[in-house]
């Protein structure tokens, strides 16, 4: 089975034998059967390599060869069609009906060709080079085995780390921690960065160029705003709805006398004020959000660029082109760096297990079991407005999501989850580029449900561990800073704590209570990230369907 894992075919195919277009398709179909390729993927692709091969050949001259190479590399496979002829557009309409047909049958026949090629996204090239027609089709990775592959890789790293914890001396578990399993992780984390800021500004750019007008992105900007505000305003009225129905902090254990607080330094001085925010949207220099990974700036540089390309006369096509291009270049390479996830959780999550310890822990596992059921009842809110709001079934969106879901909750990135969500959107849901090319990298932003229920229940939680009474008066101007703080928190590591600690001081709790809470936050924060990237897909699929930008032929498949 190893040696199917990387497998080259090649095959030549004469235009004029009678027996031509058959041949070509039954030696793709059996390569793709002896590849062991999953049956769903291999069967769109042949589908669409037959459709590709007609248009290939009416194009061509009458001895023209047709070449076929299939190859395979681990999960992942994809099939090269070249033969010489001239250029074409093959998602244009083919022109004008024949007399044995109607132009309807022909029209429908072309929308059928070109709905099929377009659905295929990223995994459909052409390219015309040197007086010949060359096509690249990729059948994608299998979601399953990547789900399979993540999923064993958390359990063995659970595993691994228990074993380090409690069996291995700890000498040896410090030095697994420090020459292996951290290095990993930070190599992973920096190469993800590398893409990041590419990522969100050619994809934002992308998306604005398609608008023919302002006024057509200024209504989905608007949708797409008020439906972030509207999750925020439920996320923080859940929060405190679940502290106040659960009461953390009164299940058997006196915080305020008997647990001594770790000793931890929050810088809350970093001003996460709404107009400081606004402001620092527009950068003094065009490379420093680049170098910074301000996405906040980049989204402003991205819109800018992306109107002025409409505005740029004869030369709006060439830098559209460009622009795709270079969008194209670097969700390529965060696919490569993706293969790669499943070593990233595995060393993420045997250095959790190893972190974790001390006192603290076990006096806040009722607070963060009350958090973590408040990010449950959250992810179901989800549903519900994707019910209501979108009118589609919510179960077929958590069953096409669960990669990028389970993906967040792994990272505990917005920004390093936000590649994946991209490709779910276009491929999976059946989004627009228009929509979620503008919604994703601004909801990893602004866009922060998860981190609103952290600081109203652990706030909270938190308070009352210390004495300090909250009355329900207080509760409205709680609500307001949380909001704020969602919309302008900094990016900078750990802003869950840093936000944390504004509402503690704004509390007058000792900021010196994050302390209990540090032991478990590792883990909240991973629900977070779910729940704020959950969400932010959600708000792309029913502003989507509001817009008719939603091909639910997509979604339902």
């Amino acid at each position: 089975m190893f040696g199917k894992r990387f497998v080259k075919i090649d095959r030549s195919f004469l235009v004029y034998d009678k027996n031509f277009l058959e041949n070509a398709t039954d030696f793709i179909h059996e390569s793709f059967l002896d590849l062991d390729i999953s049956r769903k993927r291999a069967l769109k692709a042949e589908l669409l390599a037959e459709e590709t091969i007609v248009q290939l050949m009416k194009y061509a001259p009458g001895d023209a060869v047709l070449h076929v190479r299939i190859r395979r590399y681990w999960e992942d496979a994809s099939m090269d069609l070249s033969m010489k002829g001239e250029s074409f557009d093959p998602f244009a309409s083919e022109g004008e009906a024949s007399d044995e047909e109607s132009g309807a049958e022909k029209a429908e026949e072309d929308a059928i060709r070109s709905i099929l090629m377009r659905s295929y996204g990223e995994n459909y090239k052409y390219q015309h080079k040197n007086r010949t027609n060359h096509v690249r089709i990729r059948t994608g990775q299998s979601e399953h085995s990547m789900m399979t592959m993540t999923i064993a890789a958390l359990f063995l790293g659970l595993l691994f780390g228990l074993v380090a914890k409690f069996i291995f001396p700890a000498s040896l578990a410090e030095a697994f921690s420090m020459y292996l399993l951290t290095p990993v992780k930070t190599m992973f984390m920096n190469s993800l960065k590398i893409v990041i800021a590419p990522v969100v500004f050619f994809s934002i750019v992308t998306c604005i160029s398609q608008f023919k007008n302002v006024a057509e992105l200024g209504r989905l900007g608007a949708k797409v705003m008020g439906m972030y505000m509207l999750t925020t305003v439920i996320a923080v009225l859940l929060g405190t709805g679940v502290f106040q129905l659960l009461h953390p902090g009164e299940w058997g254990f006196a915080l305020t006398g008997g647990v001594e607080a770790a000793a931890v330094t929050v810088d809350t001085s970093v001003d996460t004020s709404l107009l400081h925010t606004i402001v620092n949207i527009v950068p003094s220099n065009f490379f420093v959000p680049f170098v910074e990974s301000d996405t906040l700036q980049l989204i402003f540089l991205a819109v800018l660029c992306g109107i002025a390309v409409g505005m740029v006369g004869e030369y709006s096509g060439i830098l559209k082109e460009f622009f795709e291009a270079c969008n194209s270049l670097f969700l390529t390479i965060t696919g490569i760096l993706a293969r790669v996830i499943p070593v990233a959780v595995f060393c993420s999550i045997a250095l959790l297990v190893l972190q974790l310890g001390g006192n603290s822990l076990f006096f806040v596992l009722g607070a963060g079991a009350a958090h973590i059921f408040a990010i449950f009842c959250m992810i179901c809110i989800y549903g519900l407005l994707i019910l209501i709001l979108g009118r589609l079934n919510p179960l077929t969106f958590f069953r096409k999501n669960r990669e990028g879901m389970l993906t967040s909750f792994m990272l505990s990135s917005s920004s390093a989850a936000m590649p994946t969500n991209l490709k779910i959107c276009t491929e999976k849901l059946g989004i627009s580029p228009k929509v979620c090319n503008f919604a994703i990298p601004l909801g990893a932003t602004i866009n922060m449900d998860g981190t609103c229920i952290y600081l109203c229940t652990m706030g909270l939680f938190l308070a009352r561990a210390y004495g300090v009474n909250v009355p329900p008066s207080s509760l409205l101007s709680l609500a307001i800073t949380v909001i704020l703080l969602s919309l302008g928190a900094p990016g900078v590591p750990g802003v869950g704590l840093v936000c944390l600690g504004v509402v503690l001081t704004a509390m007058n709790v000792p900021i010196e209570a994050i302390g209990l809470v540090i032991g478990i936050n590792p883990i909240l924060d991973m629900c977070n990230t779910m729940s704020n990237t959950t969400g932010d897909v959600a708000a792309s699929l029913i502003v989507a369907k509001n817009e008719k930008l939603l091909d639910e032929k997509v979604f339902r498949s």
